[in-house]
């Protein structure tokens, strides 16, 4: 059976149940699959990625279950290969059985790779997918294997370090302020604060995709850990001399692409940043982040309905708490039930909070809550304000690391741990 054909039978009816421009693109990949020559195979996946940008929200839908259905391995192929490979496992019996088991889609996105722009367009093409993946779990195979192509595209040897200045083109520079996900850059004139000598901003990017940031990092140059990221943040902010610097600040971190969701790069960028201004700042003595704390407050809702704190309670009830004299009973009391969110409240054997899961399984360790580190108005609906610094060591970034895989470990400053003890919930417990 044809793929068009089986597609319409897929979606059911005849003819009319099927999108005229998802057939020529089925067509295009048949053929694209069937092809052995490299200039008609190139020509064929130019032809099937311009279809394909053809394609409107329902065909693209039918696209991708054709992808999930028909591209999938046969079972019975699958099942006599690995009868054959456990009655004989012959490396010839292997070799046919990790042939049979890989998805022919596996092999249509390597072909529509050969395509200009293919990388781009495969990248985008996952954006999509993953836009649709809750409402049709069904697509999840073909996610994994799209995923597992451009994991192998997107290794640490293909990708570039670039230092971000103000000489920077205009069109990265753009692309720098439509991404930042963390602080938003508020015009040029605040890049540009950002990009000045005491600042720093890296990027990853991939030769095929040479305008594009995969993600980059923020970087102040400071004298001592910064605990308020408002300063860093302040575009009238005097510049300081970077030489004087004893701390390098990662205060934003930001993944650019959407179609690469899941594929790790922070790890490898902030380890190769730190060994960079190593290089260039000998005398930088710590590498700290000003991070946020982004399922804090969520958390503590749910905390408190289940065992309520009046003084908890009572204040936060009010949207404007934070403004205005805040009593030393209830600053306390919030840094508790912070550090003992960070260290105690988990995510299976991880910490619940998804930064502390980046950080500390880099191998960083949690050294300080900073009280109103973030007194903006996200800071204070996700996180009551707080901040956390954490810490990369870099000679116990490696042991850190190891540690928190093995163990599930979290390395944490005493300060840190004793708040976690004071917590009402840890003594309740």
């Amino acid at each position: 059976m044809g793929a068009a054909s089986f597609l319409r039978k897929l979606i059911g009816g005849g003819s009319a149940g099927i999108d005229r421009r998802t057939e020529n693109l089925v067509g295009l990949c048949n053929a694209l699959l069937a092809e052995s020559g490299e200039y008609a195979s190139t020509a064929l996946a130019r032809d099937a990625l311009a279809a394909y940008r053809e394609l409107d929200d329902p065909c693209r839908g039918e696209f991708f279950e054709m992808l999930a259905r028909h591209y999938s391995p046969s079972p019975d192929a699958v099942g006599r290969a690995a009868a054959a490979y456990q009655a004989k496992p012959s490396p010839e019996n292997l070799i046919e059985l990790q042939a049979v088991v890989e998805p022919a889609r596996q092999e249509l996105f390597h072909r529509l790779n050969m395509a200009p722009g293919g990388t781009a367009a495969l990248v985008e093409m996952r954006r999509q997918l993953l836009a649709g993946l809750r409402q049709h779990p069904e697509w999840r195979a073909v996610d994994a294997d799209l995923m597992r192509v451009l994991r192998s595209w997107f290794n640490r040897g293909f990708l570039r370090l670039e230092r971000i200045d103000w000489h920077t083109s205009a069109m990265v520079l753009e692309k720098l302020i439509q991404y930042e996900g963390v602080h938003a850059i508020q015009g040029w004139r605040d890049l540009r604060r950002r990009l000045e000598a005491d600042r720093r901003c890296f990027a990853f990017f991939h030769p095929q995709l040479p305008d594009e940031p995969i993600i980059f990092i923020e970087v102040a140059l400071t004298r001592g850990m910064a605990a308020q990221v408002q300063p860093l943040l302040d575009i009238r902010s005097q510049v300081a001399d970077a030489a004087e610097a004893d701390c390098a600040m990662f205060y934003s971190i930001t993944n650019c692409q959407e179609g690469l969701r899941g594929i790790s790069f922070g790890n490898q960028l902030i380890k190769q940043v730190a060994e960079d201004l190593k290089r260039e700042f000998p005398h930088l003595r710590r590498f700290a982040t000003l991070s946020p704390i982004p399922g804090f407050r969520r958390w503590l809702d749910s905390v408190l309905l289940a065992a309520p704190d009046k003084l908890l309670i009572e204040r936060l009830a009010d949207p404007a708490w934070h403004l205005g004299e805040i009593p030393d009973a209830l600053e306390k009391l919030l840094m508790r039930f912070c550090g003992y969110y960070l260290l105690k409240a988990k995510h299976g054997l991880e910490p619940l909070d998804p930064v502390a899961r980046f950080h500390l399984g880099n191998g960083a360790a949690l050294e300080r809550l900073n009280w109103m580190g973030d007194s903006s108005e996200s800071g204070i609906t996700r996180a009551a304000g707080m901040m956390v610094n954490y810490v990369y060591w870099l000679d116990e970034v490696e042991k850190n690391h190891e540690r928190y895989f093995r163990d599930h470990d979290t390395v944490a400053s005493p300060a840190v741990e004793r708040l976690a003890r004071e917590c009402p919930l840890a003594q309740n417990g």
